[in-house]
């Protein structure tokens, strides 16, 4: 196997990693490292995605014991049994979206310009989002009008699984970020920062293993036993930078907003745009 096929697996493993969980793309990231390392042709598409199940094992490493707890208990306990069905129904939306119009949204869409004008877009309304969850956390508290409804995933209804995974469907536009829709979209739906963040993180467990699964037997004849060197090395890197990102961001969202990710999204795009239409760089199409 190519040493140097084998460091950019490395390298786009890191990008997948670091950038998974965070509201900021890692679809989008992987198809602007992807151009910068003439790293694009199918294999590569199928790589990008495929990586993606190292990133979900550093997060059921992380969520270990909720997820034991629940399966344990799911005989017995009807709070396991509610909370392992919302994320089945908040799961269901993207499935659908994705086998009726996924290969037409990754021929037209899967494109550097995509990326980064759904970067800024998406950038502005984090802005929007954290700037009304501040206003009305510092109005009174008229008997808890403005108190998030959820306060833990337990507390969540199907109805409430039913609109983020609606919510989900907008992150198959490359470039808006499937953590970020889910977590700002569940703030926005009356789910607390921390639950709205907790229940991405479980969401996204069947959701980019299933969307694995399904792209290495639709692409299987693409692939041999010699990239296995390949897909191994992307895993394991994606693995170790997600686990050390999800860690962090556990921490990070205790005291902080989201405004930050919001200013790199805005500035990166315009970044991007900015290389395309003077030439600086020549961004190409995943």
């Amino acid at each position: 196997m190519d040493a140097l096929l084998l460091l950019k697996a490395a390298l786009m493993g890191i990008v997948e990693g670091l950038t998974e969980f965070l509201p900021i793309s890692s679809t989008g990231h992987l198809i602007l490292a992807g151009s910068l390392l003439g790293f694009h042709d199918e294999k590569a598409k199928v790589f990008d995605i495929a990586i993606q199940t190292g990133a979900i094992f550093a997060v059921i490493l992380v969520y270990w014991q909720k997820i034991r707890a629940t399966l344990v208990e799911l005989p017995t306990q009807a709070r396991a049994r509610r909370f392992a069905l919302n994320v089945l129904i908040a799961f269901f939306p993207a499935v659908l979206l994705g086998l009726l119009a996924g290969k037409a949204i990754q021929a037209h869409l899967f494109t550097p310009e995509v990326v980064a004008t759904t970067f800024i877009v998406g950038g502005f309304i984090i802005l929007w989002a954290e700037r009304r969850q501040a206003r009305l956390a510092a109005q009174p508290l008229a008997r808890g009008a403005h108190a998030p409804l959820v306060q833990d995933v337990d507390d969540m209804r199907w109805q409430d699984a039913l609109k983020v995974g609606l919510v989900q469907c907008l992150a198959m536009v490359p470039g808006t970020s499937r953590s970020g829709a889910t977590i700002i979209g569940g703030m926005l739906l009356g789910l607390s920062r921390k639950a709205a963040t907790d229940f991405s993180f479980y969401l996204a467990m069947p959701t980019l293993i299933g969307a694995g699964a399904y792209s290495l037997y639709k692409e299987r004849a693409l692939l041999s036993l010699a990239d296995l060197p390949m897909f191994g090395v992307g895993l394991l890197f994606s693995f170790i930078s997600a686990w050390l990102c999800v860690r962090w961001l556990l921490r990070f969202i205790a005291t902080h907003s989201f405004v930050g990710f919001a200013w790199y999204r805005i500035v990166f795009g315009l970044i991007v745009l900015g290389t395309a239409w003077s030439g600086l760089v020549e961004w190409r199409a995943a």
